[in-house]
Order: structure tokens, then C-alpha cells, then sequence
């Protein structure tokens, strides 16, 4: 039978393709959550760790985390472990924006649905799927499903004359991303947006360089002042680390590629930590989760979670789909998290915090409330905002009596959650599977900020690293030169700790990353999360403090915090 599926079974990249179903249990980042060279989740946090996505038709509600997990689905596609379609129930951008890239750019298609919730639930209890033309065909069941049309956009001239090509190839490809995404997200027309930042510029895979250097080539600009996340190297001391030369060759061309279209080598995924921040209100065209949730959440600028490469995109066009948090109306919060907070706490509370926010609120916009008498910092916010990226697609979220929108009325259909004390306990244990004993101590995920690393000097007190244990500390080169000025920077390294400029734990790799170290800690709420996936190491996890004691004892305290016992 042929069953009518209405608009909303919508067929954004078409592929005839066919194979057996995986539905993932939620939401999943494809950076830190599958390996982009076999196509298996290594997410260890995920209830389907260790599936197989390669040649299946995966579902899922919604993608999770990182931009960058459209240049993992390109390099998915490039080596022959791409799903067979990727299936969503809600909104998505990120892996639909993958797929665009690899079908327009690399004539390598997968196919990407949306479907309707009740469509989604029938095809979840389907052994086999095929996709034939515009049909979707499973069950004896025949949907039909319509494509996004760019037809209706209003654009302005300039835009018209960009797709006609008065700009050149690249401007010409990037608009035509532009409008296709535009009409996915159900957007009427462009927003003028004053700022990029650009995040596809870390060597996890080389689809990242094939395609920046592929946009150079066709001579990419930037129109619009343009930051660059952190990359794969110490850019200007590779050579000295022991890097492989072709791997730090590689990282190097990835990175000049984006500085030669016009970038400007910040080499920092905390771009808010520049002396240009945006104001609020301001609309931006960001990538990099942890940065497009302080943006939104603490800033209050307005911008939406640009998958990678889209952002080069905006960046040579300084255009965006207008759409989502750009519109007042998207910004207010769909779910209240009211925390119950233990009697006392430390500064790992707060990525804590993110994590179960974002765990608690997947797909939506949350404010939390309960936390109105406290006076967190700005690193603590930072570090609640990249913590709640991982666990949440938002690309915001409100902390009533701390957030510019923190007021915000509740939407009408709001839902309520909770995060009491042993929620905190659960999690605790949860991010602190490895043992007592510390080769590695993290920290700098985001990138550390000035007032971090003075602190954790001060923690320190002098004192120096354990003989067997390292300490590094990630920033970007602003924070090193303001380190370097007021003596940080002597201090940490008298104390035996390393400063690495330019690269983050999201890109670090061996050498600079210890090849002898099994258990890391970190005081980041998101390397606790994608810490396992990405190097293999047992994590561990604690406030800055404990980070410090680690560095200097090599030694971790077992058991629960005392501000998470059971009796505080």
C-alpha cells in the first residue's frame, strides 16, 4: 500500500540505497562518538557504544555535540564506512550538512530523512529499509517523500548574483549550501551576520584538508572578521615535539589554508576569551559547540550551531539561513532543570552541572533554576556551557539570575526536570572510572583562560609534578602572552607543568600526548566525556584543586568528594 506522509517526511539528500535498521537509543555527536575510520561509536557514555554504523540505515531523534561531526560523516563517506542513510525525527543540521558536502562537493551521496514520529517509531521495528528515487519502501509500506525547495527563499541582489556565479566558484557553492541549508531549516530568507568562527581546522581525518584546500583553490575569501578554532599543532614548535613531519606538515597546511581565505590565527576554540567579543544581540556565524553556547547562553549574541564547513560558508559570504535562536521567539526555554544543590560544593560542580542539563534537556533550550544566590564565574560558566554540548543538540541554554535571558518565560508546553545531589553522585562515579593513580593530568578544554591558569598556579603553590606524572595546560595565544607577561607562564613551568599554545584536548595526539599515560585527569566536564573515545585512556575527573593534587602527588582521591557524601 502507498501511504501519504504529508510534507513533513522530507528527503534532504537523496541516494537509492538500501540496508538492515539501527536505531540508536538518542542523540549522538559523530566527533568523539564514532571513530571516522571504521564507522563504530566510541562514545563510551552511549547506550549503543560499539555498534557498527557503516552500510546501515541509522536513526536516530536528533545528532548531539560537535560541529565537527559533518567532517567526520565526509570522511565516513570518503573511505567506504558511511551509514547507508542517516534517519531523524527532529531537526538537524549537522549531519545533514555532512552529507551535502560529500554528495555536492565529493560526489560520494548519503542519503538523510526526516520523518514524523509516528512514520520514525514504524521504521525503528524494520529488519530492512530501501530508498528508491523519493520513496522510502519498508514493511510493504511505500512513503513518499518531498525535497526542500530553495525556490520561495527572499534573497537579496547580492545573494542572486552570488548564485549566478558574479563572485567566483567558491562564493557561487557557498551560496548554494547556504539557500539548500536555509530550506532545510525552514528558513524564509538571510540573515547579515557581523563575525565567523571557524571550526573544521583540526587534522582528525583528511577530509578536513581536502576540503579547505579544495575551497582555497577555487579562491575562498572571507568578507567578515573570521577567528579560527584551535588545530592538530603547536604551529610554530611542531617540529621540536617529536610530531610525525607529516602529520604536523598536514595540520599545518589545514591551518594556513583558512588563514590564506582570511581567517585570522587565533588557533583558539574559546574565542570568547578575545579582546573583540560580541555583543549582545549581535548576530554571529560561530561553529565549535562550547563556543556557540557561551555566545548565545552568556554573551547573549545570537547565533546559531553551524555545522563545519558551513561555517566557511558564512565567513566568504557573511550570510546566514534566518532561522532558529537568530528569532527571539526560538531563544525562550522549552524545559526548567531545578537544581538541588549539596550543602557544600567546589568548582566541579559546574560541568556537572552542563552535563546533566543537557542530558536531562537533549533536543531543547533549558533554564536552570536554584542556582539564583550563587555567584558563578566566568570560567564556570564556560566550563557549564561545553559540558552541556555534549549531551544536549541546544545551542543555548539559560541559568535564571546569571544569563542575559536568564528571565525568559517558560514556553507554553515547557517540561520540568530535576538535578538533585544523586544525580551529582551518579555522574561523579560515572566520569571516574579510572584508578587513583594519575599519568596525565588535562586541563585546558575549552582552552584555559588567564584567570585558570593563575589559579592553578596558586594551587600549586611551587610545588612540582610528580615524577611520574605530566601536566599540561592548552591555551590560545592571547592567554599565552598575558601568561607570559604577569609570570603564569614561568611559574607553571617551574612547577614542571607544559603551556601548549594553539591546540586543545579535542586535537591533541601522540607525542605531545604521552604515549605511556593510561589514566588522565581533567577538571573538564567535556574531556571527561569524550576523553575515553578519543585516546583510549581510563578518565578521571575533579575541581581544579584536585587536578593540582594530582599533578603534585600522582595520585587521585578514591571514593566520592566531601561535598558529595552522602551526609553533606
Amino acid at each position: 500500500m502507498t501511504v501519504p506522509a504529508g510534507s513533513e517526511a522530507t528527503l534532504f539528500v537523496q541516494n537509492d540505497t538500501r540496508g538492515d535498521v539501527l536505531t540508536c537509543r538518542e542523540g549522538l555527536s559523530f566527533w568523539g562518538g564514532v571513530d571516522p575510520d571504521t564507522g563504530t561509536i566510541i562514545d563510551t557514555h552511549h547506550p549503543d557504544h560499539g555498534a557498527r554504523l557503516a552500510g546501515r540505515i541509522v536513526l536516530m531523534p536528533t545528532s548531539r555535540g560537535s560541529c565537527s561531526g559533518s567532517g567526520v560523516l565526509l570522511q565516513l563517506a570518503r573511505n567506504g564506512k558511511a551509514p547507508a542513510a542517516l534517519v531523524f525525527r527532529e531537526a538537524e543540521d549537522i549531519l545533514t550538512l555532512g552529507a551535502i558536502i560529500s554528495a555536492r562537493l565529493f560526489d560520494r551521496p548519503i542519503a538523510v530523512l526526516r520523518l514524523p514520529a509516528e512514520t520514525y517509531e514504524a521504521l525503528s521495528r524494520a529488519a530492512e529499509v530501501e530508498i528508491k528515487g523519493n520513496t522510502l519502501l519498508f514493511a510493504e509500506r511505500q512513503i513518499e517523500l518531498s525535497q526542500p525547495q530553495t525556490r520561495g527563499l527572499r534573497l537579496s541582489e547580492t545573494d542572486r548574483d552570488r548564485l549566478a556565479g558574479r563572485d567566483g566558484p567558491a562564493c557561487q557553492i557557498a551560496m548554494e549550501v547556504l539557500c539548500l541549508m536555509a530550506a532545510v531549516q525552514g528558513a524564509r530568507d538571510l540573515i547579515d551576520v557581523s563575525r565567523a568562527h571557524i571550526d573544521g581546522c583540526i587534522l582528525a581525518h583528511d577530509a578536513n584538508l581536502d576540503f579547505a584546500e579544495k575551497m582555497d583553490a577555487l579562491g575562498a575569501k572571507t568578507v567578515i572578521s573570521t577567528t579560527i578554532n584551535a588545530i592538530s599543532v603547536d604551529r610554530e614548535n611542531w617540529q621540536t615535539q617529536g610530531v610525525p613531519a607529516d602529520f604536523g606538515a598536514k595540520a599545518s597546511r589545514l591551518a594556513d589554508a583558512y588563514v590564506h581565505m582570511g581567517a585570522r590565527p587565533t588557533f583558539t576554540c574559546a574565542p570568547y576569551l578575545l579582546d573583540d567579543v560580541p555583543d549582545e544581540d549581535e548576530a554571529i556565524g560561530w561553529s565549535e559547540s562550547n563556543a556557540v553556547i557561551y555566545a548565545n547562553s552568556v554573551l547573549g549574541a545570537r547565533t546559531q550551531k553551524h555545522p563545519d564547513y558551513l561555517d566557511l560558508f558564512i565567513a566568504i559570504t557573511g550570510r546566514a539561513p534566518n532561522t532558529g535562536v537568530y528569532l527571539a521567539e526560538n531563544r525562550r526555554p522549552v524545559c526548567e532543570i531545578r537544581v538541588a544543590l549539596p550543602a557544600s560544593f567546589d568548582d566541579a560542580l559546574w560541568p556537572m552541572l552542563g552535563w546533566l542539563a543537557g542530558a536531562k534537556s537533549p533536543a531543547g533550550i533549558p533554564v536552570l533554576t536554584g542556582l539564583e544566590h550563587l555567584s558563578p564565574t566566568p570560567d564556570d560558566l564556560k566550563a557549564l556551557c561545553a559540558a552541556f554540548g555534549t549531551t544536549s543538540a541546544a545551542p543555548m541554554l539559560h541559568v535564571r539570575g546569571h544569563t542575559p535571558e536568564g528571565g525568559l518565560p517558560l514556553a507554553v508546553d515547557a517540561c520540568l526536570e530535576e538535578i538533585k545531589p544523586d544525580d551529582l553522585r551518579q555522574l561523579w562515579r560515572e566520569f571516574n572510572a579510572g584508578g587513583d593513580r594519575i599519568d596525565l593530568v588535562a586541563i585546558g578544554s575549552p582552552h584555559a583562560s588567564l584567570a585558570e591558569t593563575r589559579r592553578f598556579a596558586d594551587l600549586l603553590d611551587a610545588q612540582h609534578c610528580h615524577d611520574g606524572t605530566t601536566a599540561i595546560v592548552t591555551v590560545g595565544r592571547r592567554t599565552l602572552a598575558d601568561m607570559a607577561a604577569e609570570g603564569i607562564l614561568d611559574r607553571l613551568q617551574g612547577a614542571g607543568v607544559k603551556v601548549i599554545p594553539d591546540l586543545c584536548w579535542c586535537s591533541i595526539t601522540e607525542p605531545v600526548f604521552p604515549a605511556e599515560a593510561s589514566v588522565v585527569m581533567t577538571n573538564s566536564g567535556k574531556y571527561a566525556h569524550y576523553g575515553k573515545g578519543l585516546t583510549g585512556r581510563n578518565m578521571r575527573f575533579g575541581s581544579l584543586e584536585d587536578c593540582a593534587r594530582a599533578a603534585v602527588t600522582g595520585r587521585a582521591r578514591p571514593g566520592l568528594p566531601a561535598w558529595l557524601s552522602s551526609d553533606s
